[in-house]
């Protein structure tokens, strides 16, 4: 057994996501001796040096920041191996190189934002909330040459409500993946740890994929049915948004309503009708969805309602 102020812990992390589990390993006492993060970078229209949420909490908290522009650079590793950690956890980075996470005498375990081998790829969240999936969860495992493959430590589930959003179920899995990431530290510090390769849970089923999203997978295709367009929504929402074509120009839409009162029921795919200037409803290949939430282009994120009062579109037409 390890003890707690003994077992130095190198993290690396970046997005928010990454934040709240080594808050948790702080402020629970553990010996995090070094963050790595990706390096800053210009953003906005001032071109103001971004920080990454990882690196504003370890600057905050005191705890050494490296931010390697190249993970296999001979110096980062040269650093690294200096700071002589026996463990490393890794939440929401980029991928290691083997030189990294074999470092490490203990290992180096992963947070996966799924029910490992499900969603394997860097967007489990979204394509749950997308494939209309009612639970996902959080999995802790030890990396391993393919990504998203090593053996599995922990797992904890959560339910999807029908129409929660993925801003939602993120921030639910962010508070879940801390506590499981304490409790597989602890599991570890305790000598305890037991471990199941994935293969022996997949069965004779392929791993669900998880890829990265890009901007035409977030383009809402109306031909589709009702459910799966307020599934497509929703797994997008708040980010980076689902979004069509009106009027010639791109607008986001963040919330429908599958079974909207009033709904008419001779609309084809993407035909949109304008209802009491408040309500707009899209067809599908089986019924219409009501729009909820919209962002126009070049403008502020807005109710339906709202858009509408401004807005300068026929009461009936197409998405594209």
């Amino acid at each position: 057994m390890v003890e707690k102020k003994n077992l130095r812990i190198v993290y690396m992390g970046t997005p928010d996501f990454a934040v709240e589990a080594l808050r948790c390993l702080v402020e629970g006492g553990y010996n995090v001796v070094g963050v790595i993060t990706m390096p800053d970078k210009p953003a906005g229209r001032g071109h103001h040096m971004f920080q990454s949420p990882v690196k504003v909490y370890a600057v905050e908290h005191d705890i050494p920041v490296l931010q390697p522009v190249r993970l296999k650079d001979e110096n980062f590793i040269k650093q690294l191996q200096a700071i002589n950690a026996p463990l490393f956890v890794v939440i929401a980075f980029r991928m290691l190189p083997e030189v990294v996470w074999q470092m490490p005498p203990l290992g180096t375990f992963n947070l996966h934002g799924s029910l490992l081998p499900k969603y394997r790829g860097a967007a489990p969240i979204n394509w749950a909330v997308m494939n209309g999936e009612t639970e996902t969860g959080v999995t802790t495992f030890f990396l391993q040459h393919e990504i998203d493959t090593g053996d599995i430590i922990d797992r904890v589930s959560l339910q999807i409500g029908p129409d929660e959003n993925v801003g939602s179920v993120h921030d639910r899995l962010m508070a879940l993946g801390a506590s499981l990431t304490v409790k597989t530290v602890e599991a570890i510090e305790a000598g305890t740890l037991t471990t199941t390769p994935q293969k022996e849970l997949t069965g004779h089923q392929e791993p669900t994929p998880a890829p990265k999203i890009f901007k035409e997978t977030c383009r809402i295709d109306w031909s589709r049915e009702a459910r799966a367009v307020h599934n497509h929504v929703r797994g997008l929402s708040p980010y980076p948004a689902a979004w069509s074509m009106l009027d010639s120009a791109m607008i986001k839409i963040f919330a429908t309503n599958l079974n909207p009162e009033g709904a008419p029921s001779n609309l084809g795919p993407s035909s949109y009708v304008v209802i009491n200037g408040t309500r707009l409803f899209v067809g599908c290949s089986d019924k219409a969805i009501e729009v909820l939430e919209v962002q126009p282009q070049g403008k502020r994120r807005m109710t339906t309602a709202d858009y509408l009062r401004g807005a300068r579109i026929p009461a009936e037409g197409q998405f594209e």
